[in-house]
C-alpha cells in the first residue's frame, strides 16, 4: 500500500519557501480520528501540518481547520438566511468579524467557475476604508475546474493562478484516487486558506457524506 501517513507531526503551519518555490502539499480525505470525516494534510518531507476532524457531529454547518498540535486556525461556517451555497470563513474559533465569503456559483451557463471568495465587509473596511461599495464587493478569488475530478485552479483578481489541486501518483505513475491528490500553493497565498478552500470545494461539489450534513 502507497504510504500517505506522515514521518512526524510538526505543531507549527508551513509558509511560503523563502526561494519563492511553490508549497506542494499531499491532502488526504481522511480524519486522524477514528470513525470521522476530515482531512490530513502533508507536507512534501511527509510531516503532518493541518488536519481537519469532525468532533461535534451536532455542530452542523461548522468546521474548523486546526494545525498538527490541534491548535484552530480557520473556521468555516455556513452563512445562515442566504440563498444558495455561502460560507464564511473566521480566524480561529471566532464567531465576529468573518475574513471571507465563499460562494458556489451557479451560472449554468458558465460551467468552467466553480467558486468565488470576496473579502467581507468588515476586512475589506480594515484593509481599506476609502474603498468603494462596489470594490469591497470584488472577487479576491475565483477557482475554476472539476473538484470531482481533483483538477483545479485558484485564480486572484489579475487571473494569476495562485494555487492548484492535482490528481496524485504514486511510483510508476498509478494513480491514487480522489481521495489523495495534490495541493500546490504559490507564495503569494497562505497555504492554510488555500485548504479551507479545499474543504468548501468538497461541501460544495463532493459526493461523500458532507460534515454539515
Amino acid at each position: 500500500m502507497t504510504k500517505v501517513h506522515p514521518n512526524a507531526a510538526v505543531a507549527n503551519t508551513i509558509k511560503a519557501t523563502s526561494d519563492g518555490h511553490a508549497s506542494v502539499l499531499t491532502v488526504w480525505k481522511k480524519s486522524l480520528l477514528f470513525n470521522c470525516n476530515g482531512f490530513t494534510v502533508y507536507d512534501g518531507k511527509g510531516n503532518l501540518v493541518y488536519r481537519v476532524d469532525n468532533y461535534m457531529q451536532g455542530n452542523r454547518g461548522e468546521i474548523v481547520l486546526m494545525d498538527a498540535a490541534g491548535k484552530p486556525l480557520l473556521t468555516i461556517r455556513r452563512k445562515r438566511l442566504s440563498l444558495g451555497d455561502n460560507w464564511l470563513v473566521y480566524d480561529g474559533e471566532t464567531v465576529v468579524n468573518p475574513r471571507l465569503s465563499v460562494r458556489k456559483h451557479v451560472n449554468i451557463l458558465t460551467t468552467k467557475c466553480l467558486a468565488h471568495v470576496t473579502p467581507t465587509s468588515s476586512d475589506a473596511n480594515s484593509k481599506n476604508t476609502a474603498s468603494s461599495s462596489s470594490n469591497k464587493k470584488k472577487a479576491m478569488y475565483e477557482i475554476e475546474g472539476s473538484y470531482s475530478q481533483r483538477s483545479c485552479a485558484v485564480y486572484d483578481g489579475k487571473k494569476r493562478r495562485v494555487a492548484e489541486i492535482k490528481r496524485k501518483e504514486a511510483a510508476g505513475g498509478v494513480a491514487l484516487g480522489v481521495d489523495v491528490f495534490r495541493l500546490i500553493v504559490e507564495p503569494d497565498m497562505d497555504t492554510a486558506l488555500a485548504m479551507a478552500l479545499v474543504i468548501l470545494l468538497d461541501q460544495m461539489f463532493g459526493s461523500s457524506k458532507r460534515f454539515s450534513s
